[in-house]
C-alpha cells in the first residue's frame, strides 16, 4: 500500500511540474526577460506648443493653445506632476545630438535668467531636470534614410530613383480616408483647446488614439504605384523612427536608466511597437502612472 502510495504521489508531482513548466512556457518572456532588471522607458507624446506647423496638417492660429498663458501654465505644471511619478533618469527629446545650445540656456533658467521658451522641451524637459537635479539632456531625433541617399557619394544616379518613388508624394490626397483624417485633426485641434492638458495627453497617449494616428500614414500617398508608396514610408518616416529607437538604445547605461522620451505624438505611434516588443526594455504606458 505505502509503495502504491509512493508512486501516486510521484505521478501526481511529475504532472504538476511538467503542467508548471508548460505554463511558464507559454510566455516567451520566462525566457527573454526572466528576473532580469529592465531600463524603463515612459514616452510622452506631445502636440509642439510652438505650432512649428511643418506637417501636412496645419493648426489655424485662432485654434493654437497659447502655453504661456497662466491658465496654461497652471494645467502643464499637473502635467508635470504626473509624469514627476516616474522619476526620470535620463531625458531624451525631439533635438538632434548636439544639445549644447539647450543645456546653456538650462543653466540660464536656473540662474534666473532665461525664461522657458514656447516648447516642450523647456517647458516638460527643464522642469523635470531641474525637479531630479539631472545635468544632462538627450537629443535623440534623427534624420531618415532618405537623407543619407540623396546626399550619398553615388547620388547623380540615386536621386532619379528616389525622385520616381516619391513623385506625387505631396500629402495632398483626396481618397475618402484621408478625407476623415483631415476631419478628425480639425476635431482634434478643438478638443486640444477645450480639455485640461492632462486629459488632452491622456486621450493622445492612449493605444486607440495612437494607433490610429499612425493609420493615417497608411493611405493616401501611401498607395502610389504598386509598392512605390510603401517604399517611400520605409526610407522617410519609418527609417527616421527606427533610428530614434536606436539613439536612445545607446543612451542606455544601466538596468536601473528610467528614460522619459518626449516627441512629436506622430513618432510615438511608431516608438511605442518598437518598445512593446523589445524585451530589452520595459515601457511604462501613459495611463499606467
Amino acid at each position: 500500500m505505502a509503495k502504491f502510495i509512493s508512486i501516486t504521489l510521484l505521478c501526481i508531482f511529475l504532472a504538476t511540474s511538467h503542467q508548471c513548466l508548460a505554463q511558464s512556457r507559454l510566455d516567451p518572456d520566462s525566457i527573454l526577460v526572466g528576473n532580469r532588471q529592465q531600463p524603463q522607458v515612459f514616452m510622452i507624446g506631445t502636440f509642439h506648443f510652438a505650432y512649428f506647423n511643418f506637417d501636412a496638417h496645419k493648426t489655424a492660429k485662432d485654434a493654437q493653445v497659447d502655453i504661456l498663458s497662466p491658465q496654461k501654465q497652471k494645467e502643464l505644471e499637473q502635467v508635470v506632476q504626473y509624469i514627476a511619478r516616474f522619476k526620470p533618469t535620463k531625458i531624451a527629446i525631439e533635438a538632434g545630438a548636439n544639445t549644447g545650445y539647450l543645456m546653456r540656456r538650462y543653466e540660464k533658467y536656473l540662474a534666473g535668467e532665461h525664461k522657458l521658451a514656447k516648447n516642450e522641451i523647456e517647458q516638460i524637459g527643464f522642469r523635470l531636470m531641474e525637479r531630479f537635479k539631472l545635468d544632462t539632456i538627450y537629443g535623440v531625433d534623427a534624420a531618415p534614410l532618405l537623407n543619407d541617399l540623396y546626399n550619398h557619394k553615388d547620388s547623380l544616379i540615386l536621386r532619379p530613383l528616389l525622385d520616381s518613388i516619391y513623385h506625387d508624394w505631396d500629402f495632398q490626397s483626396t481618397d475618402t480616408i484621408t478625407k476623415l483624417y483631415k476631419i478628425y485633426y480639425d476635431w482634434d485641434d478643438q478638443i486640444t483647446l477645450q480639455l485640461p492638458l492632462l486629459n488632452y495627453f491622456k486621450f493622445l497617449n492612449s493605444d486607440k488614439v495612437l494607433n490610429r494616428g499612425f493609420g493615417a500614414y497608411l493611405n493616401g500617398d501611401f498607395t502610389l504605384g504598386k509598392h512605390r508608396g510603401a517604399d517611400a514610408l520605409a526610407m522617410h518616416w519609418y527609417a527616421r523612427n527606427l533610428r530614434i529607437y536606436r539613439n536612445i538604445q545607446q543612451i542606455v547605461t544601466s538596468p536601473n536608466d528610467r528614460i522619459l522620451v518626449i516627441f512629436g505624438a506622430g513618432h510615438i505611434q511608431i516608438l511605442k511597437h518598437l518598445f512593446e516588443c523589445s524585451p530589452e526594455f520595459k515601457l511604462i504606458k501613459f495611463s499606467e502612472l
